[in-house]
């Protein structure tokens, strides 16, 4: 039998904003998100507001949390039973091992029958809603009354982390959501607002230090190198910053800001090379940002232009290897775009102006490294289309090409980690061309020198999730190759240990769609024919 409010009330002194209601195989998204809530601040403009007649508090702690398993036994114990009192609001997580859960049930049942009038908050975090959501959370009340909960969606095809936990926050405050989102938003923006401004204090520091050393110029040059060298850092240097931590938003008026710099200049075509040649460089990093944004109209407007710019330098100096190599990223971003967006005939056309570029940029400098890669990722980019249109001959020839290459790079460089990585891919496709053609042993063999090369990197950088992520795959092809063969204990074997390393992948980063896809596929059976 469940205790009486009475007699649950006799020693409650504490007092909880919520109790989180939990699977311990959801222990970790727990954790997380009962650290997140008790560390998040309420906007100040809406702490003391009135909700419901309480005001809304700096912060949602305290929240309780169990940490251990509860024992094998019928009922709950006293702690969780006077939690559950102590509480203002119930957050249950959701997922299958969550509706199993007898005792995520039992939290759910006792909560509404202590306290009808107060919300359950259900947060989503794997699974669909029918084979996640606990029997108790969606079952009538005694008086027969269905209570449906305020749901947060975690996955990523639906809310979202970021939205998910800010609808937990105005369930808890009692604050309509579109104020909690502008109100937290705000607060983001000064902040970013206030980096940005550190920064260009500092950039603008930087650049007068650099007008004191070169003093002898006239003041008009120091004036324009001024103003150019500041709008390449924020649209090279600190984009890369900014991308890193996804605000590549905040550069959208720098970026309008460096075309109208250009377009305030009188004549264009009167700039000095360096000048134009700046120019094309901020056009491709604008170019590049405008299409991770989506904006590919505006990203290829871009590109066109730089592309302009680079052909009319080059042909007045077609044998200058900078000229040459600025070209090559013009050609390089036009079949980018068309290769995303699936026109592969046009991208296949582009990059081979982009290897004939290359092939001539180490004709004239054969000892640079740099210019050789270039090559390489240019062979490899027609490699790429020509396995995804299935061209069999064309595919040998390129990836072959695009491998010899690598090679001659990793020889200039041997200890050079990313080299290293685009060799074992190299490798990886070129095992694809083979099996194309019908020559799994020849395949195997080059799956198995890009296994040695991961393996490698894995020793020098064991923690490195894209080096694992690339052996897991690896071992993928590698194991369907060999069941192919006929090493079917083999294959078994490298298969179990994919699967045991995507297994880790996904507990490192459980929101990861693409390792949860490549679990799946690993957890099929082996079979003849498997690519």
């Amino acid at each position: 039998m469940i205790e009486g409010k009475d007699a649950i009330a006799a020693g409650s002194t504490q007092h909880y904003r919520a109790f989180l209601s939990y699977s311990h195989a959801n222990e970790h998204a727990a954790g997380k998100l009962h650290h997140w809530l008790e560390t998040y601040r309420i906007p100040k403009r809406l702490v003391g507001t009135l909700t419901g007649g309480a005001a809304v508090p700096r912060r949602l702690s305290p929240i309780f949390r169990d940490r251990a398993e509860l024992p094998a036994a019928s009922s709950l114990d006293e702690q969780v039973r006077m939690a559950l009192f102590q509480s203002e609001a119930l957050l249950v997580l959701c997922s299958p091992a969550a509706k199993a859960s007898r005792w995520v049930n039992a939290e759910i049942a006792l909560f509404r029958e202590l306290h009808p009038d107060r919300p359950i908050i259900a947060a989503l975090i794997e699974g669909e809603p029918a084979d996640s959501f606990p029997t108790a959370l969606i079952s009538r009340d005694a008086n027969g009354v269905e209570h449906e909960p305020i749901a947060a969606d975690f996955r990523t095809d639906s809310d979202g982390p970021k939205l998910a936990r800010l609808k937990i926050v105005a369930g808890l405050t009692g604050v309509p959501l579109d104020q909690i989102i502008q109100r937290d938003a705000q607060r983001q923006l000064r902040r970013v607002i206030a980096v940005t401004f550190v920064a260009l204090f500092l950039t603008l520091l930087m650049a007068a230090m650099l007008v004191f050393v070169a003093r002898a110029r006239s003041e008009a040059e120091s004036q324009r190198q001024q103003a150019e060298g500041l709008i390449e850092f924020m649209l090279t240097d600190l984009r890369e910053k900014l991308e890193g931590v996804g605000r590549l938003d905040v550069l959208q008026t720098v970026n309008k800001r460096a075309l109208a710099y250009y377009a305030d200049q009188p004549d264009l075509q009167a700039l000095p090379t360096d000048s134009l040649e700046r120019r094309t460089r901020i056009l491709q990093a604008m170019g590049e940002d405008d299409f991770k944004r989506g904006d590919t109209a505006a990203a290829i407007a871009q590109f066109r232009e730089a592309y302009r710019v680079t052909e009319t330098l080059l042909s007045a100096a077609p044998n200058d290897p900078k000229r040459l190599f600025a070209h090559a990223q013009s050609e390089f971003w036009l079949g980018y775009v068309d290769f995303m967006r699936d026109r592969n005939d046009a991208a296949l056309s582009r990059f081979r102006s982009y290897q004939t570029l290359a092939e001539r940029m180490v004709q004239l400098r054969p000892g640079n490294r740099a210019y050789w890669q270039e090559l390489g990722y240019a062979q490899g980019n027609i490699c790429t289309i020509a396995l995804a249109q299935k061209a069999r001959d064309r595919a040998l020839q390129s990836c072959q090409g695009a491998l010899d290459t690598m090679m001659r790079v990793r020889q200039l460089a041997p200890d050079d980690a990313n080299i290293a990585a685009d060799l074992a891919n190299r490798h990886a496709w070129m095992a694809d061309a083979l099996r194309m053609q019908g020559a799994d042993r020849a395949a195997l063999d080059q799956r198995e020198k890009q296994a040695a090369i991961l393996r490698s990197l894995l020793r020098r950088d064991p923690k490195n999730a894209g080096h694992l992520q690339d052996w897991m795959l690896a071992r993928y092809s590698m194991s369907n190759l060999l069941y192919n063969l006929g090493a079917t204990d083999r294959a078994r074997a490298l298969r179990a240990e994919a699967q045991a390393d995507v297994a880790q992948l996904v507990a490192r980063d459980p929101a990861n769609r693409d390792w949860r896809v490549w679990q799946n596929k690993l957890a099929k059976p082996l079979t003849k024919g498997s690519k």
